[in-house]
């Protein structure tokens, strides 16, 4: 496979060019409109749940119920006064009326005290649009502008499910274009200072570029068949750019070694096909394998992610195999062209050889004391994770959007200043035929709910309860009963519970656990994250196992070792303790919430978790992948495990540090988004990059392996044998191509420190090498 990759990327490079320009053209023009097809909605909800259908059905029969477009109206006078009320009524009547509008509720047509703030001054007009969540956040827009504003003694801000979806979109979009103009610049510095040229610093923003111009292109197509999330443009980012550095920085480093020992442009990149390449494909893979668990979840949000995700990994590693060396081929020497460091050198070691000491300190170092560099990381990384012992979990509302956002603003106003039925109710669907439906029943049903713990009171087609009692005598609630085979209550919890707190999903769990005879399903916020929570945890085995399987067989392909595998998952797995210890400190608890500029909200999103293992996970493989490729080189070279270990971390310490700056920096950039759920996403996995990087890669990997042995080498002879039989399917055992003749004098260095090839041309390192 990389034989025929080689051939045609040496032998046509110009046609490979001029077919990947056409395709990127093609691509950005399919995917410019990608932003409008996305959903902007939460997607954390299984479709399949009870909550979910009971919430389709109340849509459908109780309008009223789901309102998704509310009106905050302010009066000076207060809400009561002659004017005040003249005008507000004329809003909830003209908003009746507006195409796509299928139901308004308001204070002034209902006297309902829930409608109405306590101090009097500000009342609410609640509207259901209908039609498609796109169709119906067009239709919040319009009206927004024209509702808005002042209505002569009246101040109307617009808020409610459709216009905090709409406020969403916008802010993720104006953040990711900031996170692009902050990331691409500093990228583009930190790749120079790395590479000391600018031509190949340029090379990986262009892998970059192709593969996020590529996933657009896929999402589209995506997005016109399912629903897709609006977050995952956050992830064709990350990935694009991060992953697009990490391979190119593997290809070129490879390829300029091989010119600086002796081989012509075509050979050189014939060798960085097969031995670089061959890491990128590994790594590839492993990240998909970890991003494709995603789609066992019922959530749209989690398999966005899982398209976004794929797609964007499996562009970066073919333009990194196909457009590439292609590049690389026509540049030949001048991939080393415009060097800004060389005014700034002196006499002395190179930046190449002072970093390689650098490294050859630290790998002796932590190896000469491997059971006390083992037990530090290890003690570390635990107590990092502790704080995720009392996680909680919820779902993400309006204040995840910037405390100025008007829809924030007025969700804000109702939780503070307005009843909890305003917003806070548990729908209780009752759809039992009418023989089973009768007075009796239902009564009794709703008197025993309104004896639960942190419920305020029961609305009922019979009249409101509290306390197992009647609190008045049928009142005018007749809109609860659509026919004789359905009816819904609303349980209103105490005012001290909030929508979607776990007290809100206790109380969810209560209202399901009563006894009745009658047929019913709960809904609402609160019950979808219940759903939501038992949907993942159903699939999360499964998930889980996936993800571990592919690791352990995708290592053990890499090395043919069955410990490596084994211990490549538990490094993995220990390098994600940060990062979920630092979301619950700092995201659930808020701390720093002042610095960042977030609300805490005391819980996490149910579905982001999920999210930040595969994300942090793949990548976590990926370093890992480029750490025990070169080991195994350096084994088969020297037949020593120490030495293979020292050189591995020597040779890879340098590109896994830059790639890991480098994609951190765009994970942050990413993480400075205003919105909470991409901020904690951001900075998150960058943390968890970083703990990687350094704490794993350098302390915890060389100080166990060190203690492993030589038994971390071993395998069965069938597995050798079938290890064997890959690598050459795979084009490792192919013989080396023809290099132009070396000097009589030995051969300069390499760049990265790597053994030169001798006077014939051939490589020392057995031809089969991973970079």
């Amino acid at each position: 496979m990389l034989d025929a990759l080689t051939a045609l990327t040496t032998r046509r490079p110009r046609w490979v060019l001029a077919v990947a320009l056409l395709a990127v053209v093609a691509a950005a023009v399919l995917g410019s409109g990608v932003a409008d097809r996305l959903r902007a909605g939460q997607g954390t909800e299984d479709p399949g749940s009870e909550s979910a259908l009971a919430g389709r059905l109340l849509e459908e029969h109780f309008p009223d119920s789901r309102p998704n477009l509310i009106l905050l109206v302010e009066s000076e006078a207060g809400v009561d006064d002659r004017e005040a009320a003249r005008q507000g009524l004329g809003l909830a009547e003209g908003l009746a009326y507006e195409e796509g509008v299928t139901g308004v509720t308001s204070y002034w047509q209902t006297g309902a005290d829930a409608l109405k703030s306590h101090d009097g001054t500000r009342a609410l007009i609640a509207a259901h649009l209908g039609g498609t969540e796109a169709e119906a956040g067009i239709a919040a827009a319009e009206l927004a502008e024209r509702y808005g504003g002042d209505h002569g003694p009246l101040t109307v801000r617009v808020g409610g499910q459709t216009a905090v979806l709409n406020d969403i979109e916008t802010t993720i979009a104006e953040d990711l274009v900031r996170a692009e103009v902050i990331a691409l610049p500093l990228t583009l510095l930190i790749l120079v200072w790395v590479y000391g040229s600018v031509v190949s610093a340029v090379l990986p923003l262009v892998v970059g570029v192709v593969a996020i111009i590529g996933t657009n292109a896929v999402l589209w197509v995506v997005a016109g068949l399912t629903d897709v999330s609006v977050f995952a443009q956050s992830l064709t980012i990350a990935l694009g750019l991060g992953l697009a550095i990490d391979y190119a920085l593997l290809m070129v480093r490879r390829f300029r070694a091989e010119l600086a020992a002796g081989a012509d442009p075509p050979a050189a990149t014939a060798v960085t096909v097969r031995t670089a390449g061959r890491t990128v494909v590994f790594s590839a893979l492993a990240i998909c394998a970890a991003l494709a668990a995603m789609l066992l979840f019922p959530l749209y949000f989690l398999r966005s992610f899982a398209y976004a995700g794929v797609t964007v990994v499996v562009l970066a590693a073919l333009t990194s195999l196909l457009v590439l060396p292609a590049v690389l081929t026509l540049l030949g020497h001048r991939v080393n062209a415009l060097d800004p460091r060389r005014p700034l050198r002196r006499r002395g070691p190179s930046p190449e050889e002072a970093a390689d000491l650098r490294w050859r300190r630290l790998t002796r170092l932590v190896m000469g004391r491997a059971p006390v560099f083992a037990l530090l990381a290890l003690v570390v990384l635990v107590v990092a994770g502790l704080p995720f012992l009392r996680v909680e979990f919820g779902m993400a509302d309006d204040r995840q959007l910037p405390a100025g956002t008007e829809s924030r603003q007025v969700m804000d106003a109702i939780r503070q200043d307005f009843d909890p039925a305003a917003t806070g109710v548990v729908d209780v669907l009752v759809h039992s035929p009418p023989e089973e439906t009768d007075t009796g029943r239902l009564a009794s049903y709703a008197a025993a709910l309104s004896l639960l713990e942190n419920v305020d009171e029961v609305r009922s087609p019979l009249g409101v309860y509290a306390d197992g009692d009647p609190v008045r005598d049928r009142t005018p609630v007749d809109a609860l009963r659509e026919s004789e085979e359905l009816s819904y209550l609303q349980v209103v919890p105490d005012a001290a519970v909030e929508d979607v707190s776990p007290q809100s999903q206790d109380l969810v769990r209560a209202v399901r656990a009563v006894d009745t005879p009658l047929e019913t399903s709960v809904s609402g916020q609160a019950a979808a994250v219940v759903d939501a929570q038992s949907a993942i945890a159903e699939q999360l085995p499964l998930a889980l196992t996936a993800v571990v399987a592919g690791m352990l067989v995708l290592v053990y392909l890499l090395t043919g070792s069955v410990l490596l595998p084994v211990l490549s998952v538990l490094f993995n797995a220990l390098s994600l303790t940060a990062m979920f210890g630092a979301v619950v400190w700092v995201f659930q608890d808020g701390n720093l919430s002042g610095p960042l500029g977030f609300t805490p909200t005391g819980f996490i999103d149910t579905a982001l978790p999920v999210l930040m293992f595969c994300i942090a996970f793949g990548l976590s493989m990926d370093y890992g992948v480029f750490l025990l490729a070169r080991m195994r080189e350096e084994y088969d070279r020297t037949g020593d495990h120490r030495t293979a270990v020292e050189l591995g971390l020597r040779r890879t310490g340098g590109v896994v540090t830059a790639a890991a700056v480098t994609l951190a920096v765009v994970l942050f950039a990413i993480g400075a988004s205003r919105v909470t759920n991409t901020m904690m996403l951001g900075w998150g996995v960058a943390l968890a990059v970083v703990a990687d990087a350094t704490v794993v890669r350098c302390l915890l990997v060389p100080s166990v392996l060190r203690m492993t042995g030589r038994a971390t080498w071993w395998a069965p002879a069938p597995l050798r044998r079938f290890h064997r039989a890959f690598d050459s399917a795979l084009g490792e055992g192919a013989a080396e191509p023809a290099r132009a003749p070396a000097p009589a004098a030995p051969p300069p260095a390499r760049p990265d420190g790597e053994p030169s090839t001798d006077r014939a041309g051939t490589n020392t390192e057995v031809a089969h090498a991973h970079d």
